[in-house]
């Protein structure tokens, strides 16, 4: 019986590969979902006909708290796609990542500008509304991240530093 399932699953496979090299690119990725949901299928056909549903049942309340914990996880992205980023650099680009980050530790007028997006020669209001108004959406009491609201504040500061001296 066992080498009669073998020879179906060797047949199977050899066609799903052959008619998998006739795919373009577009048609694998939709063929990838759908073998992707019928493996998902026949496990849970396997799961629920040998009664080890459970197991799946405890695995998923095992992830509803990380679950529920997501959307405060996903605000440390930027924290490690920089970790990682800079593991990847090679030494020229290294020295440039750190050049681009110590000039950064003071925005510069431009980068400010595009921050709040306001134009280069702006009035102190239109900064002022600016700021204000991308706190309300950015602010971390109101869902936004810290980060973000430390460069709003940031751009703030030099943009009104900028202007004081000029004035």
């Amino acid at each position: 019986m066992h080498w009669i399932l073998g020879l179906g699953l060797a047949a199977l496979l050899f066609i799903v590969l052959k008619r998998w090299g006739a795919l373009d690119p577009t048609q694998k990725k939709a063929a990838t979902w759908k073998l992707a949901l019928a493996v998902a299928g026949v496990l849970l056909l396997l799961m629920v006909l040998t009664g080890r549903v459970h197991v799946l049942v405890a695995a998923v309340a095992a992830l509803v708290p990380l679950l529920r914990r997501l959307p405060s996880l996903l605000q440390f992205m930027p924290h490690i796609r920089r970790l990682f980023g800079k593991e990847d650099t090679g030494p020229e680009q290294g020295r440039e990542n750190r050049s681009s980050t110590a000039s950064s530790g003071q925005m510069s007028e431009r980068e400010a500008c595009e921050v709040l997006n306001v134009k280069p020669g702006c009035s102190r209001d239109e900064i002022v509304a600016a700021h204000r108004r991308l706190m309300q959406k950015l602010h971390p009491d109101r869902g936004g991240n810290d980060y973000l609201a430390a460069k709003v504040n940031e751009a703030k500061t030099v943009l009104l530093g900028k202007r004081g001296s000029r004035g």
